[in-house]
């Protein structure tokens, strides 16, 4: 097999070629690795560029061209961290009822079952599990029901405290939710299901479709 690099046009020497910057490999077939590169004032004019791209950037993030790695590391570092304290922050303020639609319904007993149900706002549909496990530890028995209004679509999710799950599952709950809200399937397990719809505009369609379950 072949292990010369050739320039493009074939030269008679390998020091005919000069300046040779590798951007990168892929596979061109089965066995057969295509390695692009550039040669002589090519290459030379793409290290000038990519210099003058990092003292944008170190410029960007006050710090010196040598030190960008090791600056935009604390950054994606530190961003993590915000990124996480603001889905906690998001999370209390949904526990604490901020943020919850006109539409909302908390707290009732439905035929002797204990239904929690909030329309949320400024929360993901990756935030729902944990706030339905937090909610069923609350209430310690009954149903929850959550749906995040995320503006473009809606997250739903339904959680069933382990006691009732032979009375009742989240999958039939969710469905019948997610019906009402122009959705379609979702799914889960007897203790949490989850699913999606274009919007929450009928929310209070939802809730209802969920207490009728619970009314048998």
């Amino acid at each position: 097999y072949s292990l010369e690099l050739c320039g493009g046009t074939h030269v008679d020497r390998t020091g005919d070629i000069g300046l040779c910057v590798v951007l990168g490999d892929s596979a061109s077939s089965a066995g057969i690795r295509r390695i692009e590169a550039l040669t002589g004032t090519a290459a030379l004019e793409y290290l000038n560029e990519q210099a003058k791209n990092i003292s944008a950037v170190a410029q960007a993030i006050k710090a010196q061209p040598t030190d960008v790695v090791e600056r935009v590391s604390t950054l994606i570092s530190e961003r993590k961290s915000l990124q996480n304290e603001v889905a906690q922050l998001r999370r209390e303020l949904a526990m604490a009822g901020g943020g919850s639609a006109p539409s909302e319904r908390s707290g009732k007993s439905v035929n002797g079952t204990q239904f929690v149900a909030h329309v949320l706002t400024g929360v993901s549909g990756k935030d729902l599990p944990t706030l339905i496990d937090t909610h069923k530890a609350q209430i310690g028995s009954g149903v929850v029901l959550l749906i995040a209004d995320t503006g473009a679509k809606a997250a739903i999710a339904v959680g069933v405290t382990d006691d009732l799950t032979e009375k009742f599952s989240a999958v039939d709950i969710l469905r019948a939710a997610v019906t009402e809200l122009g959705g379609k399937g979702g799914g889960g397990r007897r203790d949490l299901a989850q699913g999606g719809s274009p919007d929450a505009v009928n929310a209070n369609a939802a809730i209802a479709a969920a207490e009728k379950i619970l009314e048998g």
